[in-house]
């Protein structure tokens, strides 16, 4: 009987928290579920009118499914010839400006990232100042003109190929690549170019992912550029040849209105499709590149 009696003095140990835990897991799933709602919601309302036809569109409403399938919004978008050489424009500048872009500003962040290098506190002073203060719309206009770059397709390229915030992601990630490995390298006889293209350029791939990324979306993105310097329609990127269709649809909406002609599309229509034609392509590329932008962000921010 001594065997079953219960000790004395020991009390039943509670664990302490397991409530509060699951409390705290279900007001946090409960919120990301909200979040997520309110994002996916208006995309996939987006995606679902852009197939709808004008009547369906005039009714208004909220679109959960299209009642009257219909690509007459995107064949109004592609119906103007030009549209594949704005295409090809938007590629080409696109990927020329994120190549050089990504390569001038590692090069002046490996750079900076020595501490031997002369004048380097006023070279990053003077970057500083870039990140805050800038000439302003007209000085930046007069200079394109005096380079002689208006209507010209380096207008998208060379003015966008330094960033100063992009150097200091990069910077601060070469300086965690251990220095043991750069003076091994110069041993067996590597010079700076070399110890540059052969070891950190491929160690750096998580943050280059980075820069990649998000100067790919402002290339991308980017009309407001053609609209200042740009007057050639040959040069005419996808954003500001698809900008041009939008406005001639209003002018064509205006004037249909009060009359008896049934028109298959909206200005609305052709806005949503044109918002699906530009946001796709960055949609498709940013999960091959999520995994180096997570870990490129985390390394580059961070300064020891």
């Amino acid at each position: 009987m001594g065997l079953l009696t219960k000790p004395s003095g020991i009390k039943p140990t509670r664990i302490k928290g397991g409530l509060d835990n699951r409390v705290f897991d279900t007001i946090n799933m409960t919120l990301l579920l909200l979040f997520t709602v309110a994002i996916v919601v208006p995309l996939w309302n987006v995606l679902v009118s852009s197939f709808s036809s004008g009547q369906s569109l005039a009714q208004g409403g909220f679109v959960f499914w299209p009642t009257e399938f219909s690509l007459e919004n995107y064949r109004a978008v592609f119906r103007d010839a030009g549209i594949w050489q704005a295409f090809f424009i938007s590629v080409s500048k696109t990927i020329v400006g994120v190549s050089t872009h990504v390569f001038f500003c590692a090069m002046v962040a490996y750079g900076l990232s020595k501490k031997y290098l002369r004048g380097r506190r006023l070279y990053v002073a003077m970057g500083v100042i870039t990140m805050f203060f800038s000439g302003g719309m007209i000085p930046t206009y007069l200079l394109i003109k005096s380079l002689g770059l208006l209507n010209s397709f380096w207008v998208y390229i060379i003015p966008a190929l330094f960033s100063y915030y992009d150097v200091v992601i990069l910077m601060n990630f070469f300086r965690n690549v251990p220095d043991a490995l750069e003076e091994s390298a110069k041993i067996d006889g590597a010079g700076d170019w070399r110890v540059f293209l052969s070891l950190f350029i491929p160690l750096s791939m998580p943050a280059l992912a980075t820069i990649a990324l998000f100067n790919g979306v402002g290339q991308w993105n980017d009309f407001m550029t053609t609209k200042l310097y740009i007057t050639d329609q040959s040069l005419y990127p996808l954003q500001m040849m698809l900008y041009e269709i939008i406005v001639q649809s209003q002018t064509q909406s205006m004037q249909n209105i009060g009359g008896s002609v049934v028109i298959e599309t909206t200005t609305k229509g052709v806005q949503l499709a044109t918002i699906v034609i530009t946001t796709l392509p960055i949609l498709a590329i940013y999960p091959l590149l999520q995994r180096y932008f997570i870990s490129g962000m985390m390394l580059g921010a961070v300064k020891e």
